[in-house]
């Protein structure tokens, strides 16, 4: 299919949007060059799903609060990967702390993902960024699947609500999306960003100096004891609890967690984030995460970093998992919108914690 859409007869909106859904999976595969279509039509269906659009803000994870620190790798990681962030050392990282959805004044009282992207600066100039949940699966295994369901996540004009109809006939013609619904219902949530695990969900490809290659997973694991909230009186948080308990547990101390890599099995899907690895697994600590500084995001300079799971260093690459190639996009097309558009003033107005790291300065 060739025709531009803008060319296709108003009547055939249908096929149009069938068409952008081909061309946006046929683009993540490969088929088709980013010049001749982008992230953009899938940044198009998050604005509307979310109802309106905020300028100047993510299209997703829209509220946020920075974060910087280090990495001390132990040394254990060069084993498995070539990559600068191993080799025993330290460091500098600056991140961002978000809840799931595309409104950056929301409560924090929602039964949401929580989200921390990472951005490892390495020697010589590498980088290598990471964007990764507290859940260990993806609500879709492929861009098309994610298209089709922000399209049924509308809005009605009348009720400001998604229609339950067409949101359920998708939901039964996916049952992974099911199983992620599933999964946010009974999981525990985390009672603070602090004491969740994050996950890679995605697999990447680690490559050793020695020329061996596997596929990964990896989870960051807190030190902060778990605990989780009562779901039942969600509402009746303050609407940015989660963001000032960050605040003040940094006021007291740095935050830690473990970067524990999980090496795949011979049969573990690495094309499919929807899919768990389940049973024994080796598991390799290499390093800790250390967080102790938090600040707004007209301060805290995560606010011009695009967290690209794709943006990696030397000795890890991709997987064949085809909704990484789509995050890739997705977030480059949401970040050039809100640089065309400005800043804007930023929801969570008093976030400065004492401690200061070189990157948090930057």
């Amino acid at each position: 299919m060739t025709t531009p859409i803008r060319t296709l007869p108003r009547l055939a909106v249908i096929a149009a949007i069938l068409a952008a859904v081909v061309a946006v999976f046929a683009w993540v595969g490969g088929f088709l060059s980013p010049a001749r279509i982008s992230g953009s039509g899938v940044a198009d269906s998050l604005q509307t799903a979310n109802g309106k659009i905020y300028p100047g803000f993510r299209r997703a994870h829209a509220k946020g609060l920075c974060v910087s620190g280090h990495f001390d790798a132990n040394g254990a990681g060069v084993a498995l990967s070539r990559a600068a962030l191993f080799p025993a050392g330290s460091v500098p990282v600056i991140g961002r702390f978000s809840t799931g959805g595309g409104d950056p004044s929301a409560s924090d009282g929602r039964n949401v993902f929580h989200a921390l992207g990472l951005r490892f600066a390495l020697p010589h100039g590498e980088e290598w960024r990471m964007a990764i949940d507290h859940t260990p699966i993806f609500i879709v295994s492929n861009p098309a699947d994610f298209l089709a369901l922000q399209q049924a996540a509308i809005p009605d004009p009348k009720t400001g609500k998604p229609d339950p109809d067409r949101m359920k006939a998708f939901v039964a013609a996916h049952p992974e999306t099911r199983q992620f619904m599933d999964y946010m219902k009974t999981a525990p949530l985390p009672s603070s960003f602090a004491n969740g695990t994050y996950y890679s969900i995605d697999a990447f490809r680690f490559a050793n100096a020695q020329g061996q290659s596997r596929f990964v997973r990896w989870q960051f694991e807190p030190e902060t004891p778990f605990a989780a909230l009562d779901k039942a009186t969600l509402d009746q948080q303050p609407t940015n609890f989660l963001f000032d308990d960050l605040l003040a547990r940094m006021q007291k101390a740095p935050l830690k967690w473990h970067m524990v890599v999980v090496l795949a099995n011979s049969g573990d899907r690495t094309d499919n984030a929807t899919v768990r690895w389940t049973g024994p697994h080796r598991q390799v600590d290499v390093g800790t995460l250390i967080l102790d500084h938090a600040a707004t995001e007209e301060t805290g300079g995560c606010r011009d970093y695009n967290y690209d799971p794709l943006i990696l260093p030397k000795g890890v690459s991709g997987s064949d998992d085809p909704i990484l190639a789509a995050r890739s996009a997705v977030y480059s097309a949401s970040f050039r919108r809100r640089a065309i558009e400005g800043p804007r003033p930023d929801a969570i107005t008093k976030a400065e914690s004492p401690a200061k790291s070189q990157e948090g300065a930057r």
